[in-house]
């Protein structure tokens, strides 16, 4: 049994008008148009709907009993076109996003007010986690996307460069790394580091395994975030090394930071998906807007 749309439009419009010339006219057909549609309606329900041994137009019983089916069909779909339309307008819809919280601390709320300021209607929910936390929520499909440090991934992500930045070096303003211009990292490993726990310093100690001769990477101290480490460096408790992203924290906490080199160590952030879940439109802007942010910044740099 294959009703038509327009078949149930006619219909409704019909019974609601109670006029073949009034639903005609609101359907914007012709009148013998509309007689045509609810004759195939019967033909392909198998049984008369509306009686026409009179002027008026009156239902069948089965035509009565069909309607408010009918009505409640074409208003679900219609409330569901409206939705879609909105959505495809920017005028609804709801973005997840995963992100480390060092970068859920300084960049995303920026981003995500000055969205907001944007498109008021879109929802916009931000899910700050520790970095090996990342994939796993777009994997399992509990944010649309996810933002974090280059990482091993499986074929059914695709990632895409978000930025890729050099490391710093962070003191305080009476540290004596203040009074350089130039800080090599040899230079910043004399003093106690305050580094994170886990990948994020192992691969840092191999990034700089080769190039470090007379220094190697020993932290001082290992904590779990990096707001807990510009603290203690604020307190006077060694130096720390962080992405520049973070420069709004850094001039929070009241210190001072410099580019590391010999050698330059980058780091490369990604915007990661699901292959097989395409970004909705609310999502797929704000993607396209964080990417516009962040190439605005003088932090910034892609390679």
């Amino acid at each position: 049994m294959n009703i038509t749309l327009r078949q149930l439009r006619a219909f409704v419009a019909l019974t609601q008008t109670g006029s073949f010339t009034d639903a005609a006219a609101r359907l914007h057909v012709t009148q013998s148009a509309l007689s045509g549609l609810i004759k195939e309606l019967e033909q392909t329900l198998g049984v008369q709907v509306v009686n026409r041994s009179t002027r008026k137009v009156e239902l069948a019983e089965v035509g009565r009993e069909f309607y408010p089916l009918a009505a409640r069909l074409l208003q679900d779909l219609d409330g569901a076109l409206v939705t879609i339309a909105d959505m495809k307008a920017l005028k609804r819809g709801l973005v997840r996003i995963a992100a480390p919280q060092l970068m859920s601390a300084s960049v995303l709320p920026e981003v995500i007010a000055g969205f907001k300021r944007e498109y008021p209607d879109i929802e916009i929910r931000l899910l700050d986690c520790m970095v090996e936390n990342v994939l796993p929520k777009v994997h399992s499909g509990e944010v649309d996307f996810a933002v974090g440090p280059e990482r091993e991934s499986s074929a059914d992500i695709e990632a895409k460069t978000l930025f890729e930045i050099p490391f710093v070096v962070v003191f305080r303003a009476d540290h004596p790394l203040n009074k350089k211009k130039r800080v090599t990292w040899d230079d910043a490993l004399r003093y106690p580091v305050v580094a994170l726990k886990g990948e994020f310093t192992h691969r840092l100690r191999v990034d700089l395994h080769e190039s470090l001769h007379d220094e190697a990477l020993n932290p001082a101290n290992e904590v779990g975030f990096m707001t807990t480490a510009f603290a203690m460096v604020s307190a006077g408790l060694g130096v720390t090394t962080c992405l520049p992203y973070a420069s709004n924290l850094i001039r929070l906490h009241q210190l001072q930071s410099r580019p590391l080199l010999e050698p330059e160590v980058r780091r490369k952030f990604l915007i990661f998906t699901r292959r097989d879940r395409p970004l909705s439109p609310a999502a797929q802007r704000f993607s396209e807007y964080l990417m516009d942010y962040v190439t605005a910044q003088p932090w910034c740099s892609k390679r």
